[in-house]
């Protein structure tokens, strides 16, 4: 059964396009062009990932991502954005958004994106092996995409979790900000602001003092590095 991609977009000429590459690419499509629409879409059928439209009549894209993310089935939502939008931008992620794009932007680019997201969502990549990396009360299953605390299920986005599978899996190395944009993201370029805010949304859930980090610490002119509490 194809996978199914709710468009939500108020530009008819845009959604029309993005409609047809993704039809072409092999997913079934529905198209709203609201926010208010958009929510009730995914109640009455939810989807498997949403292609959200950051301007948007009667509810914005950030108000529809802010709800979405209350769900407990954790729709993955791809944002567009205005070029310029930088600050709107980084709200869509700290709100959850798994990816983004900037218009104007290559329909076949989306498809990419769209496709890389739900590979995620659908959890390890063909050969890879689940794992389960525990750490002083921090456990995470990449099998079922199950992250817990002290016994407690956390809400993580697919990217937040890809990024703390991939740190606990490489304890005390330090990775620079590109490489996690590359082997996290899968992206060889882009706004390096998107891990700076991944790295702030994993502190504030798994750190005792988010303002204090002891498990995701910063290394001054490098990047990130992942401390064992075990260790």
């Amino acid at each position: 059964m194809a996978q199914r991609v709710l468009v939500v977009d108020d530009d008819r000429t845009v959604a029309d396009v993005v409609c047809r590459y993704l039809e072409h690419a092999g997913y079934e499509v529905e198209h709203v062009g609201d926010g208010a629409a958009a929510l009730a879409a995914v109640a009455r059928r939810p989807p498997h990932l949403v292609v959200l439209d950051l301007m948007l009549p009667v509810l914005d894209g950030l108000e529809v991502c802010r709800r979405l993310r209350e769900r407990p089935d954790g729709v993955p939502v791809v944002m567009l954005t205005a070029r310029g939008d930088e600050a709107d931008r980084v709200l869509g992620l700290q709100l959850g958004a798994d990816d983004y794009l900037g218009k104007p932007f290559s329909p076949r680019e989306l498809v990419l994106r769209v496709r890389s997201v739900l590979r995620r969502a659908g959890g390890e990549p063909a050969g890879v092996l689940p794992q389960v990396l525990a750490d002083g009360g921090l456990e995470v299953e990449t099998g079922p995409r199950i992250a817990r605390l002290h016994g407690r299920e956390l809400t993580l986005t697919l990217r937040e979790f890809d990024l703390l599978a991939h740190l606990m899996r490489h304890p005390a190395r330090a990775f620079r900000r590109a490489e996690l944009l590359e082997r996290v993201w899968g992206w060889n370029f882009g706004d390096q602001s998107t891990v700076t805010v991944h790295v702030r949304r994993l502190r504030e859930k798994i750190e005792t003092d988010p303002a204090d980090p002891r498990r995701i610490v910063t290394v001054w002119g490098v990047g990130y590095r992942y401390e064992p509490a075990d260790a």
